[in-house]
């Protein structure tokens, strides 16, 4: 990676961090105590990120788009972790798995899609199959030239508010010496589909108002136009357009670390005891010296992981290294940034005991820790044969 930012890189940030202080801060507390984005701020939200240029950021030139580059986009992503997931939603990214579009399909849901006429959800994660999706039970069969689908996906995000779902079903199985494999296939599946239900999903303790959705699928037909790529090519779609998902989540960990750790710093710099401020015991001073020093390796872990995509090389053991420390950084810092404000950071005259709520699901979604250090270890054992 070559170290240091251009001014174009700066000024995306800039403006991307101004825009969630002015646009989103002002709502959280709202969304926080409601668990709901009122309907109205979730339309302002977007009609102002339009305005921006910065809706459909992360899709090509091609089909009208800020065309942005990985290292750019993770730019974004981290300025946008810093504000409530709830509301940036509407900041407007929609699945780059949408570039796989084809024929009319590109009229019908990529266009509106990246115009921020429709949005879109992904679907895979199933009651019994996370982390293992060969293990997904969703199933679809063939009957009278159209496809039969039955089961349930949950953990939905972002589907109470989709037009259509990117659905990642089961169209087959194959016998191979590991034992059975599951062919996979990706369907572009409209909001309104007879025999297609979205439902409300669980309670979560992490980043209330960005809620998880349940979809059922009861004897739900899908012709072969809702195929999205090739069938029995779910995998393919997998590997091309989301690949890069998890650096997502590393930047926006990054992004939310920093307003946390802002909070710290601020405190420990005027609160008083003992007749001095806090800042200048050493007990204080060195979590503080710990915290932006653990922020400051994350972010350049995860944009050298996004440069290495702009730069065309292998990069899945480096995103992985940075969805794997930037989750769990955040973790530390939010848990130490309580720990520096006292019984206060527990209360919720400060935003702290939220921040830690939510930084939990970071190490889980997009891949658990465990796998992150499954494909790590794997990647540097493979190559000495092991």
């Amino acid at each position: 990676m070559h170290f240091g930012l251009t001014a174009e890189h700066q000024m995306i940030a800039e403006t991307v961090r101004s825009f969630v202080e002015k646009e989103i801060y002002p709502h959280e507390e709202l969304v926080e105590r409601s668990g709901e984005v009122p309907r109205e701020i979730a339309e302002d939200i977007k009609k102002k990120t339009i305005e921006l240029g910065f809706y459909a950021c992360n899709f090509p030139q091609s089909v009208g788009c800020a065309g942005l580059g990985h290292l750019e986009f993770a730019l974004v992503e981290r300025e946008l972790g810093r504000g409530s997931m709830a509301l940036n939603h509407f900041f407007g990214r929609p699945q780059n798995i949408l570039m796989a579009c084809t024929g009319d399909q590109i009229e019908r849901y990529l266009m509106p899609a990246v115009r921020g006429e429709k949005m879109d959800a992904l679907a895979m994660t199933e009651p019994g199959a996370g982390s293992d999706v060969r293990g997904m039970k969703c199933a679809a069969h063939r009957q009278g030239g159209d496809w039969v689908v039955n089961g349930t996906k949950h953990f939905i995000s972002g589907a109470e508010h989709a037009d259509f779902v990117i659905v990642f079903i089961a169209t087959g199985e194959d016998d191979t010496p590991k034992g059975p494999k599951k062919r996979i296939t990706a369907f572009l599946v409209d909001r309104n589909t007879p025999g297609f239900t979205i439902r409300d999903g669980y309670k979560s303790v992490s980043h209330r108002g960005y809620k998880n959705m349940i979809l059922d699928f009861d004897d739900c037909r899908l012709p072969d136009a809702q195929v999205l790529g090739q069938v029995d090519g779910g995998f393919d779609v997998m590997n091309t357009w989301l690949y890069a998902t998890r650096i997502t989540v590393a930047a926006m960990s990054v992004g939310r670390a920093r307003r946390v750790f802002d909070y710290a710093l601020d405190y420990a710099a005027t609160r008083k005891q003992f007749g001095q401020q806090i800042g200048k015991f050493q007990g204080v001073s060195f979590q503080i010296a710990d915290m932006i020093t653990e922020i400051d390796a994350a972010d350049l872990l995860t944009l050298a992981a996004a440069d290495r995509l702009d730069r065309g090389l292998p990069a899945n053991r480096e995103i992985a290294s940075a969805k794997l420390y930037a989750s769990e950084m955040l973790a530390r810092v939010t848990d130490a940034a309580i720990q520096v404000h006292g019984g206060m950071g527990l209360m919720d005259d400060y935003p702290l005991e939220r921040f830690w709520r939510d930084a939990r699901v970071e190490r889980i979604w997009d891949g658990t820790s465990e796998i992150q250090r499954h494909i790590i270890s794997r990647d540097l054992l493979r190559a000495l044969g092991a």
